[in-house]
């Protein structure tokens, strides 16, 4: 929605402004945003949005225009190559290349990177139960612990270059977080929230894989007009690798799930990029039914992570009158989210203890629901509280979309 339009709800204003909907929610509370309450929905228009707007820039007297507070998708056409993969999705041989992961948490890439012939040799994160599951699911290395601590980059770099027992590296993959950029003139600039960015960087320096693979959230694009991306490339380039970037669906990947993240492909053996070619068009997504129909019939499995939550009955009446796409609370429409039966899920979260509402049932989804729409195996067993698991795949790389990529990598090192 643009703010040319007459109305706007919480999401919209914080997208357009690039604000989280906690502190939208904040300004409405404190009276500096005029809202309407209609149907428990708070709606925003063009007027109250103007005077809010002027309000803040008067109080910002360094700034003189309303730019500051929007966000600005990159203006530029990404270079992409796209690689078919279509003939070597089934069943891929085993290969003796090689990938490690940082922030690998439940172990999403992992997966799919061994379902793509790939021999993982390391994974690092500090979430403890995320551990518990990576170690029950894999048998290579599995470092627990603070990225930024020199002793746990030295556990996991010394691990892998054990592991490779003098072979290259293929492949370094991450999710990384990217809150801490700021601008202080024309410059980019970073904060103390962006070490993580800047010790994957350090790990790629002494690692040197052949190969890096960065995933985030598609909103990275729109950080500073674009900037953060450009930085992001331009430091990934100075350690000398070539880097293209797009966005990918993962359902084009058989992920019977609508899931954009932003991908960057990078390499320094002098090979031209590619991000894999679709395997699917729009009218042929997995859908929802198609991925966990099955189980409204199987009985609550703990051992299978399949355990049903209790709702009241006022809840579950609540819970039945949510339309499919919609949410069930105005304040949290990125969870409680009903996901669409007949189409590709809505992307899977878990925020603040909300998940997907089930399309057919008077409840939310369940672990192993979560898991099928995020294309996890059913041997992929997940450890720690109902809640963390929950976290744990919300927050997952969705296996079929690392095969995608770890398959597109094995054509590219082929050509």
């Amino acid at each position: 929605m643009s703010i040319k339009e007459q109305l706007l709800r919480i999401e919209d204003v914080a997208q357009e402004l690039n604000m989280s909907q906690k502190s939208i929610r904040k300004y409405i509370h404190s009276g500096a945003l005029k809202s309407v309450k209609r149907g428990g929905v708070h709606t925003i228009d063009k007027k109250a949005l103007s005077n809010f707007l002027n309000t803040l820039i008067l109080k910002d007297k360094s700034k003189k225009t309303k730019e500051k507070y929007f966000s600005y998708k990159s203006i530029k056409t990404d270079e992409v190559n796209w690689m078919d993969i279509s003939k070597i999705w089934e069943n891929p041989s085993k290969t003796e290349l090689t990938s490690a992961d940082l922030f690998c948490g439940a172990g999403g890439m992992a997966k799919g990177f061994e379902m793509a012939g790939f021999k993982q040799v390391g994974g690092l994160d500090w979430f403890k139960e995320a551990g518990m599951t990576y170690r029950e699911n894999f048998n290579h290395p599995h470092i627990e612990g603070d990225i930024t601590q020199r002793s746990v980059k030295d556990k996991f770099v010394n691990t892998v270059k054990r592991e490779l027992n003098g072979r290259s590296l293929t492949v370094l993959s991450g999710g990384f977080p990217c809150q801490g950029f700021s601008m202080s003139g024309s410059r980019i600039v970073e904060d103390e929230r962006n070490s993580l960015y800047k010790d994957m960087l350090q790990i790629i320096e002494e690692l040197q894989p052949e190969f890096i693979v960065a995933e985030n959230v598609k909103g990275l694009r729109s950080m500073l007009k674009g900037k953060v991306e450009d930085k992001i490339k331009e430091d990934i380039a100075n350690l000398g690798y070539a880097v293209n970037v797009t966005i990918l669906n993962a359902a084009d990947y058989y992920v019977p799930q609508k899931r954009e993240r932003i991908i960057f492909v990078a390499n320094r053996i002098k090979k031209k990029n590619h991000h894999p070619k679709p395997l699917l068009s729009p009218e042929n997504y997995i859908t929802t039914k198609e991925a966990i129909e099955d189980l409204v019939k199987r009985k609550d499995d703990v051992a299978f992570n399949h355990v049903r939550t209790k709702h009241r009955d006022d809840m579950k009446k609540r819970l039945a009158r949510v339309p499919e796409g919609k949410s069930l609370y105005d304040n949290y429409s990125d969870s409680w989210k009903k996901c669409p039966w007949n189409e590709a899920s809505c992307t899977i979260k878990e925020n603040h203890g909300g998940v997907n509402i089930h399309p057919i049932e008077s409840r939310v989804i369940t672990v192993r629901e979560m898991a099928r729409l995020q294309s996890f195996p059913d041997d992929f067993i997940f450890k720690g509280a109902k809640g963390k698991q929950m976290v744990q795949i919300g927050n997952a790389v969705p296996p079929l979309l690392a095969k995608a990529i770890g398959l597109t990598i094995r054509k590219i090192i082929n050509t």
